[in-house]
């Protein structure tokens, strides 16, 4: 997940794209899982392959999660869907501001949707804190979608004051813990993912403590799934955070929406630390990342597939990053794979996608 305003942060994000390169930093050992934990893991869950899931319903984590507008029978439709196409894993984000309202009923929430998600015989990552987007999220009605504009209404979290000011940490705390030890034991969830894109919103310097603290917390937990946080963006302002990211997770997972050759070196690079490795964002049709070109790489590396985006709604992501503003129509969809009727964006990748996922009889 990207945040872009301006036509030159764009430009800078394009020199990123297709810039990836090896972290050249001396990899630390880590309190990590030991090598034959994270092995049998590896094993007992085979080839991950999904896409992060928001109902379509939903502008935002909040809009999710709220008990007004939580909507079971969107998300059991949405997900037959996911299992119809042979996906196994959904990345889902939570809101700590959930978590303040109250607790024992978010948590009841969670184990609702985890339910839905089984009888669809699929696995959640769930996502806990975001440095993407709106920095000042607020409980109650969220705001209509803003038209062309992807993702308009997503949030932060916590909010971009909450990272800053070191006395909102342990509100913070108690959520990551209270959510982890609920959770802790349930094979319903493959994998944990404490922090999504952490520096997107905020420089590396400031939220790196926050970063350090996170991982400090869940261990001490320490939950039966493993941890991770991604690696995002090659920076060297980034370095030492992305390093640490890597160093500390049991699964390296990472984001990386250009075409084939930036994926595949991506891979190579990130295989090197010797553990398993998930893509837990791609899909970005304009930039030549498709179905068709990484999905079968993603594969062949043995190499988790979470797409971003699933079901056309409030989100918008079909739009582009930069799209401008109040042009609803566009070509080729950004991200997304079936339209709100639930039929197909392009019935021919649909195909393919469940072809490589279940084989070509399918």
């Amino acid at each position: 997940m990207k945040t872009f305003f301006s036509s030159g942060v764009f430009l800078f994000f394009m020199g990123m794209l297709f810039g990836f390169s090896s972290c050249e930093e001396k990899k630390e050992t880590a309190s990590c899982w030991p090598a034959e934990k994270i092995k049998a893991w590896e094993m007992e869950h085979g080839w991950l392959v999904g896409c992060n899931y928001i109902p379509s319903t939903a502008i935002n984590q909040l809009e999710m999660w709220q008990p007004e507008t939580f909507d079971t029978t969107i998300i059991d439709s949405e997900l037959q869907l996911a299992e119809d196409i042979g996906f196994n894993v959904i990345r889902v984000f939570l809101h700590d501001l959930m978590w303040d309202k109250d607790s024992a009923s978010f948590l009841a929430r969670m184990d609702k949707f985890l339910s839905i998600a089984s009888t669809h015989h699929i696995k959640v990552m769930f996502v806990f804190f975001d440095d993407c987007w709106y920095g000042n999220p607020q409980r109650g009605k969220q705001p209509d979608p803003v038209p062309g504009l992807h993702n308009s209404g997503w949030l932060q979290s916590p909010s971009y004051a909450a990272v800053m000011n070191p006395e909102e940490w342990p509100r913070l705390e108690r959520y990551l813990k209270g959510v982890l030890r609920h959770f802790r034991n349930d094979n319903r969830i493959v994998l944990w993912d404490l922090y999504n894109e952490p520096a997107n919103n905020h420089y590396p310097s400031q939220i790196f403590p926050l970063v350090k603290k996170v991982f400090r917390w869940a261990r001490e937990i320490n939950p039966s799934q493993p941890l991770t946080v991604c690696k995002w963006r090659n920076d060297p302002s980034m370095a030492d955070l992305t390093e640490f990211c890597i160093a500390h997770s049991d699964v390296i997972t990472f984001h990386n929406y250009g075409p084939y050759e930036s994926m595949a070196k991506e891979i190579a690079n990130l295989k090197s630390y010797g553990k398993p490795v998930v893509c837990s964002e791609y899909l970005a049709r304009g930039f030549q990342s498709t179905f068709e070109t990484i999905l079968p790489l993603l594969k062949k590396e043995k190499t988790g597939a979470i797409n971003w985006g699933f079901v056309e709604g409030k989100t918008q992501t079909k739009y582009p990053w930069n799209h401008p503003l109040n042009v609803v129509e566009v070509e080729p969809w950004h991200h997304d794979i079936f339209r709100s009727d639930r039929t197909p964006y392009r019935q021919e990748e649909v195909q393919f996608i469940r072809q490589t996922i279940k084989g070509p009889e399918q």
